[in-house]
């Protein structure tokens, strides 16, 4: 029988098969949360996740080259979702950049009324997490950040804005510090999607 992460056998010798078959169901969570809303409202999940994550980044991250990076799609997958979103009245485009080519997305009202219907899917998923204790959800937290962090610089998560790959976060022996807010970061503070988020030169 071939090694497989997904091999029951192989679980119970190896605790990070365990983990990873584990995420892989958590992962079908998201999807089956997301199917149901998006038919609730008649778009797609992608078109979903779009108008989402429209509604809470800046503006510059909301085109079609950065949507595309973001959820691991083609731009054509993204360009087609954002005319049926665009045709439903859902979004507005604004050609104002100096490359007339290329256009930034925000939401209409109609789109922000979408929102309010939308955003809480992972509500169910949350109400588990609230569950556990201040140092469980700590060490998880801890323990993802970094994984997240380590799955970019594998050049598997093409998108990451965590403190990690930052150009204001430094590691002082032990603790970590972020240079923008001049403080300590306790480990509940390390963010995954930080709106000041700049890349760190690589060298």
């Amino acid at each position: 029988m071939k090694k497989s992460t997904f091999n029951p056998e192989q679980q119970q010798k190896d605790i990070s098969s365990k983990i990873v078959a584990g995420l892989e169901r958590v992962s079908e969570v998201f999807k089956i949360l997301l199917w149901e809303k998006a038919k609730l409202v008649g778009l797609s999940p992608i078109q979903i996740q779009i108008l989402i994550f429209i509604a809470f980044h800046k503006r510059e991250l909301c085109n079609v080259s950065h949507l595309a990076k973001e959820f691991n799609v083609t731009k054509p997958t993204v360009s087609d979702a954002v005319r049926v979103l665009d045709k439903k009245g859902f979004i507005v485009k604004d050609f104002s950049s100096s490359d007339s080519r290329s256009y930034s997305i925000s939401l209409s009202d109609l789109g922000n009324d979408i929102i309010s219907q939308t955003y809480d899917f992972s509500s169910p998923l949350k109400k588990q997490v609230d569950s556990f204790s201040q140092p469980e959800l700590e060490s998880l937290f801890g323990t993802l950040s970094q994984l997240i962090y380590k799955l970019n610089r594998y050049g598997i998560l093409s998108v990451q804005r965590t403190c990690y790959g930052c150009k204001f976060y430094q590691k002082n022996q032990e603790s970590d510090y972020c240079n923008l807010l001049q403080k300590e970061l306790l480990n509940r503070e390390i963010r995954l999607d930080c709106p000041e988020y700049e890349e760190k030169a690589s060298g």
